[in-house]
């Protein structure tokens, strides 16, 4: 059974069980694995005796759509196509062709849909999505939390450190580590296969036919062609691949190698999460069972300490408050404040006043968005981390928090600096416009950290970062010579840029 704690209403429309079929709406999670809204479906699907019906859309009207963006997840769409072909379950995938063809689509198949559930995701533009829907149809839709391994919804308060909210994890999670989803909820899966195609009476919508060539396909969409595609491959195998190499290569360097961009001992997950294609679920799972670790091992102090209350070695540890505390932190905050999560006012009062006595400082630099995305500025490191971000659509996780810090020195205001930081972030990045990446960005303007000194120009008393610090700090002679603009010219003449 699905948690209780993760099943919200968004109507109070009836279950309509004299009709054909259960309609699971596919936006946030896309997977088959480890999805507690697939389970959802299929246990109402299951109790009616009625055939599934999976519908995932990729639109293309949405805000920084790209091929970087539309082809990592239609690697998914294709993937799912091929394992899905043989199964009882009709799948429907639907790329958009033009901005607003698909509009109508989901009212259409939800007409003969006993029920609809889709991912209850706190962030872009599923929330509205999914409020617009639940107004509009005249069946009971569902909205169901597989986002982490806390349900967001859970909760009512807004943690504003990681210490509170790590504390109030150690108290709390424990009962839901023990109702983990299903690892594969289609396996084995005996429902009655759907007679009537649920598009065969419309001449309007198509299905996209995974089969069909990707550059053709993506030339002829009205999305932001300048952000190019990347060598990373979209779907839940790719992510499979990304989640076995860390285990095999990178978890045990983890704690030490996370901040050394010359030897990188990070994930690689965080596009895979933000998309779906894997559950943080099953990355805890694959990280707990490499410990051989059971419920028993977690520690008694609740105090929120930082290491210990696992119960495993301490790179799996830090690896795991990076997983659950800092990254469903984020989700917290969206869930819990959804008007305003990514406006200047969410920040703490500290930062804002703080920020707001030293706007008028004379700033050294101050550049453009146009500059910046370009890479183009007196500094070399932060051209370099840009540069990264342009051509793979990630950033080493040190150097963001340096790449935040900057923007934040070299514009007029902080609220230019966050519309920059936004801006830049979630038209090039695989993992932006989600809940943890707006936590990174905040970040560097004092959310969920505390006032510093001394007090500096511009910074006040927020965090303060410098170039030089980073450049001693951390080995840069690799990074700088890959992402450098030397660098960058041979990849592309050797067109791997």
């Amino acid at each position: 059974m699905v948690p209780n704690a993760r099943v919200f209403a968004k109507n109070l429309t009836p279950v309509r069980p004299e009709r054909e079929y259960v309609l699971y709406w596919m936006m946030a999670y896309r997977r088959t694995t480890w999805n507690f809204a697939l389970s959802r479906a299929i246990e109402i699907a299951e109790e009616l005796g009625k055939p599934l019906v999976i519908f995932e859309p990729l639109r293309a009207g949405y805000r920084w759509a790209s091929p970087r963006h539309h082809q990592f997840i239609m690697q998914g769409i294709r993937e799912r196509a091929r394992a899905l072909e043989a199964s009882c379950v009709t799948y429907l995938p639907y790329v958009e062709p033009a901005i607003d063809e698909g509009k109508g689509l989901l009212d259409h198949l939800a007409a003969r849909a006993c029920a609809v559930v889709t991912d209850d995701y706190p962030a872009f533009f599923v929330p509205r999505a999914i409020q617009a829907a639940a107004s509009r149809l005249d069946v009971r839709l569902e909205a169901v939390d597989s986002n982490g391994i806390f349900p967001m919804r859970a909760t009512d308060r807004v943690f504003t450190t990681a210490h509170s909210f790590r504390a109030f994890l150690q108290k709390t999670l424990p009962e839901h580590l023990a109702a983990p989803p299903a690892a594969a909820p289609l396996e084995n899966l005996d429902l009655p296969v759907l007679s009537r195609a649920p598009l065969s009476d419309s001449a309007r919508w198509r299905t996209w036919d995974p089969n069909a060539d990707f550059t053709a396909a993506l030339d002829a969409l009205p999305i932001d062609h300048e952000v190019g595609v990347v060598r990373e491959s979209g779907g839940c195998g790719a992510a499979s691949d990304v989640l076995d190499r860390f285990m095999r290569v990178r978890l045990q360097r983890y704690g030490a190698g996370r901040n050394d961009p010359e030897n990188e001992a990070a994930s690689g997950l965080s596009p895979y999460l933000h998309f779906g294609m894997i559950s943080a679920h099953e990355v805890m799972h694959a990280v707990l069972k490499d410990s051989d670790w059971d419920l028993g091992r977690l520690g008694a102090d609740t105090r929120g300490a930082r290491a210990g209350w696992w119960g495993v070695p301490e790179y799996a540890e830090r690896f795991l408050d990076e997983l659950v505390t800092w990254r469903e932190l984020g989700f917290n905050m969206c869930a819990q404040r959804p008007d305003d999560y990514d406006s200047f006012e969410s920040l703490p009062a500290w930062s804002k006043q703080t920020l707001r006595t030293h706007v008028g400082d004379e700033r050294p630099y101050i550049y453009t968005r146009d500059v910046l995305e370009r890479a183009e500025t007196h500094d070399e490191i932060w051209n370099a981390a840009q540069r990264q971000l342009r051509t793979e659509g990630r950033m080493h996780n040190y150097l963001r928090m340096l790449w935040g810090k900057k923007v934040l020195e070299w514009s007029r205001t902080p609220e230019d600096a966050l519309d920059t930081l936004r801006e830049i972030n979630n038209r090039w990045a695989l993992d932006g416009r989600d809940p943890n990446s707006y936590s990174g960005i905040f970040w560097t303007l004092g959310r969920y950290d505390r006032a510093w000194g001394p007090e500096r120009p511009i910074f006040g008393k927020v965090r303060y970062m410098s170039s030089d610090a980073t450049r001693r700090k951390l080995p840069l002679k690799g990074y700088l010579a890959r992402y450098g603009a030397a660098g960058q010219a041979v990849q592309g003449s050797l067109n791997l840029g």
